[in-house]
């Protein structure tokens, strides 16, 4: 029988054919974790072992709190980096270095045909490099950390494919928010999601990333793109050893097959508070916002500030809005000083804070206040998300994001 992408994926690694739904036991080629190592390694300790096994396969990046804003941040901060020195973690990343999924992709720990476990629901990002990427608790992390292994279900794989020519200036986070809107927070449920068609082969790396991120907000367990001559051209300035592209069958089996043609498709925006309450940027037009948030692991990265300085370029931003510009990592805050993409948004009226997680889980910078409304570029909309129950979050691409910031409420940026 021909093979689904996780299906070859996990036959590889075990070095025998696998079924859908069988429970399979793997040591996971990279396990990746964050400022969450600080209350793994308390689980770690009481399985009452006195070494990590094989330490060359973890990678340990801070970046949700960082720097450290609290005590409590400070202190786990600390116990992260006494773990690393005792037990010998080969790959540590320090509060200087930028957000987990983008460090690890830029410094070459994944790789296409790898199988990636990391503690962190949008390890699903490294879908777009042609791995297995999968968020699991921190519990199993505390396990792998133990003994190196870890089980899974093989999920059944569900096949999407666009269809069409994106129209001018809409891009991966508009596509992935209408299939979220069309499938569902829980219509990829367990799923292996594998995403085809002309439309990406046209995106940059970096915004199949975006896609392969938020596959998590349909309840996928991995999302995957193909990787083309593209992706590889990427990854030969970054690779960290040989690796095999791993690709499905043409005649494999699927779940579902589902096809969206994308060429009409407008901006779109998650209104509050669920990912999937997804609808065209025309139909919240003149909601007015309070703060505009350009970052995070799913839209930090180079491409999406050069977006948000070309609209804001010879503007200001709206004197009711903190526009708030984080990079994904360091590496791309230095290229958008180069491309003196940060000055324009400083003269705009920019803030540019330091490569991190920051106000996306609500744990650090940019809070939101009772009632206030952020548009944000981020991956999650929850009720509370960001620090705040009583506050709105609209998700929506760094153009509406930017957009916003100038105008002061939600607009289609293509009226600018």
């Amino acid at each position: 029988m021909k093979q689904t992408f996780v299906e070859k994926v996990f036959s590889r690694k075990l070095g025998r054919k696998v079924s859908v739904g069988e429970i399979v036991e793997i040591v996971p080629d990279v396990a990746m974790s964050h400022d969450n190592t600080a209350p793994i390694s308390l689980t770690f300790q009481k399985l009452g072992v006195d070494r990590v096994f094989k330490p060359e396969i973890h990678v340990i990046i801070l970046d949700h709190a960082v720097p450290a804003s609290l005590e409590d941040h400070a202190l786990n901060h600390k116990k992260v980096r006494e773990f690393v020195k005792k037990y010998g973690i080969q790959h540590f990343y320090d509060i200087n270095s930028g957000i987990c999924h983008q460090v690890i992709a830029e410094e070459g720990h994944v790789l296409p045909g790898l199988i990636i476990a990391g503690s962190d629901s949008h390890t699903t990002a490294y879908g777009a490099l042609g791995a297995f990427g999968t968020g699991i608790g921190r519990s199993e992390m505390a396990v792998i950390f133990a003994t190196g292994k870890i089980w899974f279900r093989i999920p059944e794989s569900m096949k999407i494919t666009l269809k069409g020519k994106l129209p001018r200036g809409i891009v991966s986070k508009d596509v992935i928010l209408h299939l979220i809107g069309q499938i569902g927070a829980d219509g990829a449920s367990y799923k292996s999601v594998e995403f085809y068609g002309a439309p990406l082969a046209r995106l940059s790396v970096e915004g199949r990333m975006t896609i392969a991120n938020m596959s998590a907000e349909m309840g996928a367990k991995n999302g995957f793109l193909e990787p083309d001559e593209k992706v590889l051209k990427w990854l030969k300035q970054r690779a960290r050893g040989e690796f095999e592209v791993i690709k499905a069958d043409t005649d494999a089996n699927y779940e579902a097959e589902l096809a969206f043609d994308v060429s009409r498709l407008e901006p779109q925006i998650a209104c509050p508070h669920q990912v999937d309450n997804v609808k065209p940027v025309s139909e919240v037009t003149g909601t007015k916002v309070h703060q505009a948030f350009l970052g995070s692991c799913v839209n930090g990265r180079l491409e999406d500030i050069a977006i948000a300085a070309k609209l804001i370029r010879g503007k200001k931003v709206h004197p009711n809005v903190r526009f708030l510009v984080f990079p994904a990592s360091m590496n791309i805050y230095r290229q958008a000083m180069a491309k003196r993409y940060l000055a324009t948004l400083l003269e705009a009226g920019a803030i540019i804070m330091n490569p991190g997680c920051g106000p996306c889980l609500g744990a650090h910078e940019g809070i939101l206040a009772p009632g206030e409304v952020c548009i944000s570029s981020s991956n999650r909309n929850f009720r509370g998300r960001m620090g705040n129950r009583d506050a709105d979050i609209y998700l929506g691409s760094p153009a509406t994001v930017a957009a916003a910031a100038i105008t002061g409420e939600i607009v289609d940026f293509r009226k600018l």
